[in-house]
């Protein structure tokens, strides 16, 4: 299943307050950069994130978002605008 741009248009609208947020279509999905680093993707019309040191305290569950691909984090608090920017802030800083 393709995500929707009604869903990526959301999720880029929850991240609003980080600047330098971009999204880039790939294979119908979308990945997701902040400050030019991948942190996460949109896929199948879920957030997921890149597991980090920082961001394991979340307590985020694990998924395959497809085959043969690491296991990523979802994340389901998609209404707190605070907790995903600081989240992508958290992952971030540990892939830079």
């Amino acid at each position: 299943m393709a995500s929707s741009k009604e869903f990526k248009d959301f999720i880029l609208e929850q991240l609003r307050e980080l600047d330098d947020i971009a999204c880039r279509y790939m294979m119908s999905e979308y990945v997701l950069y902040y400050k030019g680093i991948v942190f996460g993707g949109i896929y199948d019309d879920r957030l997921l994130i890149k597991r980090t040191q920082s961001n394991k305290r979340y307590g985020l569950s694990e998924v395959i978002p497809y085959k043969n691909s690491k296991p990523l984090y979802i994340v389901e608090n998609l209404e707190d605008i605070d907790y995903l920017s600081q989240l992508v802030k958290d992952t971030y800083k540990d892939l830079k």
